[in-house]
């Protein structure tokens, strides 16, 4: 499964399964009714948000004057946006029951690119459980204060510094899932594809 505090909806561009996303603080990507919770369809909050609500920068020509309440169809309440959590506002319930039902099974949680400075994202990493290996992917070290243990002593924690996309061709190349990565090789970013290339051709050398 795949927990993200990104709320940009860059993740749906993946093919990563829907079902095995879960945005922590929501998403841009979706809409829903802040009180009831009502899911909506985005697509047709998109347009909604061109016909009810004013362009502040004055580039649509059809844009209205004045923003017109967003209004949920389930409870009739004005309280429809994207579900991204606002400042002091409640974590999404999916969070909630995901937690409950994917932590106990997890037996390897890769942690990648945060400073674990967040809660309650960063209770992922003493939730999981205590047999599950637990695997840094970043600049610096970090979450010591929630029990990851760096250097000699640790047994279940293993750190693999630099950027993501370096850190993750190394544990792609361990796996043996280059060939894999090959096949869709012209989908990734070019930084991405860039690296590929040239780690398949310094396997092709060796």
């Amino acid at each position: 499964f795949f927990y993200t505090q990104n709320i940009d909806g860059l993740e749906l561009q993946t093919s990563i399964p829907k079902e095995k996303i879960v945005n922590v603080h929501g998403s841009m990507g979706a809409a829903a009714c802040e009180l009831c919770e009502a899911e909506v369809d985005f697509d047709e909050f998109c347009d909604t948000i061109s016909s009810n609500i004013k362009d502040i920068t004055g580039r649509d020509e059809n844009a209205p004057a004045t923003s017109i309440p967003i209004t949920c169809e389930a409870c009739g309440n004005p309280t429809v946006k994207p579900t991204i959590v606002l400042f002091r506002g409640a974590m999404p319930q999916q969070f909630h029951r995901r937690v409950a039902e994917d932590l106990p099974e997890c037996d390897l949680l890769i942690i990648m690119g945060t400073s674990l400075q967040v809660a309650p994202a960063n209770s992922l990493v003493y939730r999981i459980p205590p047999t599950a290996l637990r695997m840094v992917m970043n600049n610096e070290k970090v979450g010591r204060r929630l029990g990851i243990v760096y250097g000699e002593e640790s047994v279940r924690d293993v750190f693999a510094h630099g950027h993501s996309d370096e850190t993750c061709l190394d544990l792609a190349d361990q796996m043996g899932w280059l060939p894999d990565l090959a096949e869709i090789i012209d989908e990734l970013p070019e930084s991405s594809a860039t690296l590929l290339r040239q780690r398949l051709e310094q396997r092709e050398e060796e």
